[in-house]
């Protein structure tokens, strides 16, 4: 456990530790938000006599956004995975994520959220 110093401190029972990236050793990352592949519950339940299911299909199912991650995360191994603070669970993506080359050069960091996070701020 970790303590402030703050009187009292000691008396409230840490759930976790956040901790944060240092702008100097981010490392660059793209980011995929996966969600629900339908905007509706059920798809083959609707009304829908003609059975198409693009009309069903939720437009925000993939979200791709750069983040900035801890520099040791650009050697992950594909399918490795992690926990990203407050936002859920990643995989590095086994097809597209790349480690640096032994020899230099860049790689190319890609994680994809398998689970996103319970929602417990302001509860």
């Amino acid at each position: 456990m970790t303590e402030s110093g703050t009187p009292g401190s000691h008396a409230v029972k840490v759930k976790g530790v956040i901790t944060w990236v240092a702008v100097a050793d981010a490392l660059k990352a793209e980011v995929r938000l996966y969600d629900r592949l339908f905007a509706v519950p059920q798809p083959d339940t609707t009304d829908t006599t003609d059975k198409n299911y693009h009309k069903e299909l939720n437009p925000d199912s993939l979200k791709m956004v750069t983040a900035y991650v801890e520099p040791s995360l650009a050697s992950a191994k594909g399918d490795e995975k992690f926990q990203f603070e407050r936002h859920g669970y990643f995989v590095a993506d086994r097809k597209d994520h790349m480690p640096p080359p032994l020899n230099g050069g860049e790689g190319k960091s890609v994680f994809n959220r398998v689970a996103g996070m319970k929602d417990s701020w302001g509860k």
